[in-house]
């Protein structure tokens, strides 16, 4: 995944080292009204949600968050629009140009005293509706959703919000690469611009620095090992950074003292891009009850789907077929999208962590990979499964893939709560670097992140890789265990491991006393995974008529 947030990438540079297996996609907005399913999470969390945020807030503080742009995908056709994470865990709401205030103590607004949240949406508007489906609108907001304060969008401008009263203002990176529809006066565009004229946002405001800021605030001292080469480096790349007072003091400060000194002078502003972003954090890390029954059922949805998918596999289908199959099966079971764009990939194109393009006719008998997630209401799974299409593994395709189960294995037994995050990646990073020495593929340890140069574990939900606050494993953490070894052609080995790519991927859940593998209904072993591509398929008998 592409992170929008600096924060987010160097969260990830410096605690983990993750390099992504999985990219984001795009979500449908659940129809307005009735007759949808019964399942969805209750109003009461979300509210739960929004009050556990607020609180996190500081005194005389104001915390303000919008709805996800939509995307135009062709000429006037737009991609099926996805919410942002962040605003459907605190809102429930799918639609697009809407807003979202918090307040830290009780406000009056339009003449209603008390209010904590209030959220501006899209009016109802029967002309659009008849294209493009039914809208909540403010009264449907409120039945549905139970918001404490709903309001057409069109009145933020107008709301009276006094914005000058507070004493930080909180926000994400604000969308800057938005539409503006002139026949909409309320769109996503004139909804920013509004909080950004009201609020006093500066012009020059750059949310890079202060992303940056806070990345020195937060990390500056016990992780300057990497922070400070990082920093060094856009200084070189970025002109003004190189400028920057307050970057480059901390640059100059060699000890801790120092360091905490630098860090401490941080530049006053009422403006704060940190505070949100590590609540959302620590509240989305951790999964409630509610969440968890959707990630179950995203999970074993997608288990479904390695099985019989295994079962359908042989050499003459192709890989958008296979990927067909995934698919078909996350429809049948209710499950709305993929989680991201599903990977399918035979040979040298499974050794391509980000391949999507599926494309090749035949698989023939070069290994699998399928890297493949259903997203059930909102939540999404991850499972990675590595198969033979002939039903048999190679010599040198078993060897590598129980390298690759045994570094799971242990990667597994790192999974317990207090452990650190990066514990599960450390232990089958080890198991790999010692199972290459021995098979001869590499000469010195160091050499093995050629082969596996992605980290072992991020968190999941929401998001394919979702916010979480990557310290230590906690009772309610659900994060992938995937370690991984892809041998492109023409790397430095016997030819013999040329093209072979393995990657087992699973969905963890941390408990109170070590961790439930939600993924384990999906064949792991080599004997397991030959044993279900040996039984009969449903789709043994599926033939359509030949094109010409």
């Amino acid at each position: 995944m592409r992170y929008s947030l600096l924060t987010s990438r160097l969260r990830l540079l410096l605690l983990t080292g993750l390099l992504a297996a999985a990219a984001p996609a795009v979500q449908a907005q659940r129809a307005a009204g009735p007759n949808r399913p019964a399942d969805f999470l209750d109003p009461s969390f979300h509210k739960q949600r929004r009050e556990l945020l607020r609180q996190a807030l500081p005194a005389r503080s104001v915390a303000v968050l919008f709805a996800a742009p939509v995307r135009n995908r062709a000429n006037d056709v737009d991609f099926v629009y996805h919410q942002s994470p962040d605003f459907y865990y605190l809102t429930g709401y799918e639609e697009p140009e809407a807003v979202l205030v918090l307040f830290k103590e009780p406000q009056t607004i339009q003449g209603q005293a008390g209010v904590t949240e209030a959220l501006f949406v899209q009016p109802r508007d029967p002309k659009a509706e008849q294209w493009t489906g039914r809208r909540l609108g403010t009264e449907g907001t409120k039945r549905e959703l139970q918001m404490q304060f709903v309001a057409d969008n069109k009145e933020f401008a107008t709301a009276g919000i006094k914005w000058a009263d507070f004493i930080t203002v909180h926000f994400l990176e604000l969308p800057t690469d938005v539409r503006d529809n002139s026949r909409d006066p309320a769109d996503l565009f004139n909804l920013v611009a509004t909080f950004r004229q009201q609020a006093a946002v500066p012009a020059d405001f750059n949310p890079r620095q202060a992303e940056l800021y806070a990345s020195i605030e937060r990390y500056g001292v016990a992780n300057a090992a990497s922070l400070k080469p990082y920093l060094e480096n856009l200084s070189k790349q970025i002109p003004a950074l190189a400028q920057d007072k307050y970057i480059q003091n901390y640059l100059r400060a060699t000890t801790d003292a120092e360091r905490q000194k630098a860090v401490a002078a941080r530049p006053v502003t009422r403006f704060d891009m940190s505070t949100l972003d590590e609540a959302l954090d620590r509240l989305r890390g951790v999964k409630t009850a509610p969440e968890l029954a959707l990630l179950r059922r995203a999970v074993r949805i997608s288990a479904v789907g390695q099985q019989e998918v295994m079962k359908a596999t042989r050499p003459d289908m192709g890989e958008m077929e296979l990927q067909g199959l995934h698919e078909y099966v996350y429809k049948k079971y209710g499950a709305e999208f993929e989680g991201y764009p599903s990977i399918v990939g035979a040979g040298a194109n499974g050794c391509v962590l980000h391949y999507i393009a599926n494309d090749k006719p035949k698989v023939q008998n070069e290994l699998l990979l399928m890297d493949c997630g259903a997203e059930y209401h909102g939540y999404t799974a991850d499972v990675t499964r590595t198969i033979p299409p002939s039903g048999k593994f190679s010599p040198a395709q078993r060897q590598i893939y129980e390298l690759v189960l045994a570094a799971q294995e242990a990667g597994f037994a790192a999974c317990k709560p207090g452990a650190d995050f990066q514990a599960p990646d450390k232990a089958a990073r080890q198991v790999v670097t010692d199972g290459l020495l021995k098979l001869g593929l590499i000469k010195k340890p160091e050499e093995a992140r050629t082969y596996f140069p992605h980290g072992t574990s991020h968190h999941l939900g929401l998001d394919v890789h979702d916010r979480g606050s990557n310290g230590p494993l906690q009772a309610g953490h659900v994060i992938t265990v995937e370690p991984g070894i892809y041998i492109p052609e023409g790397s430095p080995c016997d030819k013999k491991w040329w093209n072979i790519g393995v990657r087992i991927e699973d969905d963890v859940l941390i408990t109170e006393k070590g961790y439930e593998n939600l993924s384990r209904e999906a064949p792991r072993t080599v004997a397991e995974v030959e044993a279900m591509m040996a039984k009969p398929s449903a789709l043994d008998d599926f033939k359509l008529p030949e094109l010409r």
